[in-house]
C-alpha cells in the first residue's frame, strides 16, 4: 500500500511515540522511580506493565493526563511490592516535558511544514504538550488535546474533534502515528489514510502501548523517512 501525497494538504501527528520516545521518558521515570524503593526492573517489562495500566486508566473517567501517569506509577510500584512515595508518582506524572524528542522529529516537521498544515492528536494535557513543543520547535494549525477532547484515545471523540476544526476534507488528510492501538485502529475505523512510523521495528514486542491489529496504508521508520517521501512526491 502506498500514500500519494499530491493529494494531501494535511498531516495529523499522535506525539509521545512518535515524535517524543516516550518509552526513554517513561522508562527512566518509573526507573528512578523504583529505584528509590531498591528496585531494579528490566526495562521492556516495564514498559508492558506501563501499557496494561495507563490504558486501563484511561478508558475510564476523564482524568488529566499527568494524575494517569501518577496513578499508573502508583500501581506499577505495587506490582514490584512497594509503594512509591506522593512526592516520587507526582514527580512521574510531570515528566512528559522531560521526554526527549526523537532526533529527527524537529527536522522533519520544519521540512514537512513548508508543504503541509500540519495538526497534533495527544493524549495530553494542554500545559504538559505547552513544554513538549518547545523541543519539537514548530508551529502547527491545530492542536487536540485529551484535555480539550475530555477523553483518550483511542476513543473516537479525540479524532472527532480534529475533524471539527481541521478545514480541510477528511479524504486530504494523513494521520501519522507509532501506536497502532491509540491511533491506527480508530483512524482506520473513521476512514482516514494513515501511516505507521515503526519506531520499534527493531525490537519486539509493543513497547508502552497495548497489542492491536491494524492495517496502515504505509509503514516507515522514522520521521526523516517520512519528510523524504512526502517531500518527494
Amino acid at each position: 500500500m502506498a500514500v500519494t501525497f499530491a493529494d494531501v494538504d494535511a498531516l495529523t501527528f499522535d506525539c509521545y511515540g512518535t515524535l517524543v520516545d516516550w518509552e526513554a521518558g517513561i522508562a527512566r521515570g518509573l526507573g528512578v522511580m523504583l529505584a528509590s524503593q531498591g528496585i531494579t526492573a528490566d526495562v521492556e517489562e516495564l514498559l508492558e506493565r506501563f501499557a496494561g495500566h495507563e490504558s486501563a486508566l484511561e478508558a475510564g473517567p476523564y482524568r488529566r493526563y499527568r494524575e494517569i501517569l501518577a496513578e499508573a506509577g502508583r500501581r506499577i510500584g505495587r506490582d514490584y511490592g512497594v509503594e512509591p512515595s506522593d512526592d516520587a508518582v507526582e514527580a512521574f506524572g510531570a515528566s512528559v516535558g522531560e521526554w526527549p524528542a526523537f532526533p529527527d522529529s524537529a527536522a522533519a516537521l520544519a521540512r514537512l511544514a513548508e508543504r503541509f498544515r500540519l495538526g497534533v492528536i495527544t493524549n495530553c494535557d494542554d500545559d504538559l504538550f505547552a513544554q513538549t513543543n518547545r523541543r519539537l520547535r514548530v508551529t502547527f494549525d491545530w492542536i487536540v488535546t485529551a484535555e480539550q477532547a475530555g477523553s483518550y484515545k483511542p476513543d473516537p471523540r479525540n479524532f472527532e474533534l480534529a475533524f471539527e476544526r481541521i478545514d480541510v476534507p477528511r479524504e486530504r488528510i494523513v494521520h501519522v502515528a507509532q501506536s497502532l492501538y491509540h491511533d491506527h485502529v480508530p483512524a482506520k475505523a473513521l476512514g482516514m489514510t494513515t501511516v505507521w512510523i515503526d519506531r520499534r521495528r527493531d525490537r519486539p514486542g509493543f513497547g508502552a502501548t497495548p497489542p492491536a491489529d491494524a492495517t496502515p496504508d504505509l509503514v516507515l521508520p522514522d520521521m526523516a523517512s517520512l519528510a523524504a517521501a512526502a517531500i518527494a512526491d
